[in-house]
């Protein structure tokens, strides 16, 4: 599974995940709100960690720039 996320896309999705969790312990969300956006939070983790998302390979969609660690050779 070669690398299909950039640094600035894995850093906006580690950031939208702890605010979720921010809103999350403050009670700013709850309930149905709050578990949908968890699991987003949890994907979007999962995610930047691994810098692979699986929406973007069926799309061939990669935010890699250049001389990133797992951009195919030109």
């Amino acid at each position: 599974m070669k690398k299909n996320m950039g640094v600035a896309d894995r850093a906006i999705r580690t950031v939208l995940a702890i605010l979720v969790g921010v809103l999350y312990f403050t009670h700013v969300i709850s309930g149905t709100l709050a578990l949908i956006l968890g699991i987003f939070a949890v994907i979007f983790l999962l995610t930047s960690m691994v810098s692979y998302c699986p929406a973007y390979g069926p799309l061939g969609f990669s935010t890699c720039g250049r001389g990133e660690p797992g951009e195919p050779k030109a």
